[in-house]
């Protein structure tokens, strides 16, 4: 009975270092944010929703790593001279480089022939072939989604 009772003490202290040196490396967060409305309100608060969490989790001894996908009217959001948060987005890229932006290839393809041209995007952001298909992906591979 008392080597059971050992054998159990060290397992439970095994354990508790596992926990403890699991917790002092610190979790990977995936989030997916979800933008897909023309407004500014929508993609202020999208932006906020980014900060906020990567804060939170930042001060919990975390990372999080972010990507914004915009579709539809939400393009907008990554189109330099209609974006009503390009400073930000700019802001926000160059303090973390956990998060990134990906602009709908169908969406971006539908406005450049509208306009006759190829629409320019911000820097910060990358075409994806599907803003849709590529929040399914990520939920696929394990993100998080949020829609402010």
């Amino acid at each position: 009975m008392k080597h059971l009772l050992t054998a159990a003490a060290v397992a439970t202290s095994l354990c508790a270092g596992w926990t403890t040196a699991a917790l002092a490396e610190g979790a990977t967060h995936h989030i997916a944010v979800h933008v897909n409305q023309n407004d500014p309100k929508v993609m202020n608060m999208a932006l906020n929703n980014v900060q906020n969490l990567t804060r939170y989790y930042e001060a919990q001894g975390d990372t999080a790593v972010v990507e914004v996908v915009a579709y539809g009217p939400g393009l907008h959001m990554l189109i330099p001279g209609k974006s009503p948060v390009a400073d930000r987005i700019a802001t926000m890229s160059l303090e973390n480089d956990k998060l990134s932006f990906s602009a709908c290839g169908n969406t971006h393809r539908k406005m450049s022939e509208k306009a006759g041209k190829e629409v320019a995007l911000l820097e910060e952001a990358s075409i994806v072939p599907s803003g849709v298909v590529r929040l399914v992906e990520l939920q696929e591979q394990g993100f998080s989604y949020v829609r402010p």
